[in-house]
């Protein structure tokens, strides 16, 4: 079983997750928690280490990420 490289708490001290796109043909554009995220992206692990890492070695206030599947994932720093 994959683990998250950061602690659930350190992710949502550092982030708000904000997802916008389409899922299952309906619209969605909401905040997420790091389970709301792993939710979404179908269990994911793997993929939710690299959008992280992504978003912790971003030097700006906000770091999107779009995915194939019509997903934009945006890392908000606070």
């Amino acid at each position: 079983m994959e683990q998250l490289n950061y602690t659930t708490a350190m992710i949502n001290a550092n982030f708000k997750i904000k997802v916008f796109g389409h899922i299952n043909g309906k619209k969605i554009n909401t905040l997420v928690g790091v389970s709301g995220l792993i939710r979404l992206l179908d269990g994911a692990i793997d993929l939710v280490n690299r959008l992280l890492d992504r978003a912790f070695n971003s030097k700006g206030d906000k770091c999107v990420c779009k995915l194939r599947r019509g997903l934009q994932i945006s890392f908000y720093v606070f």
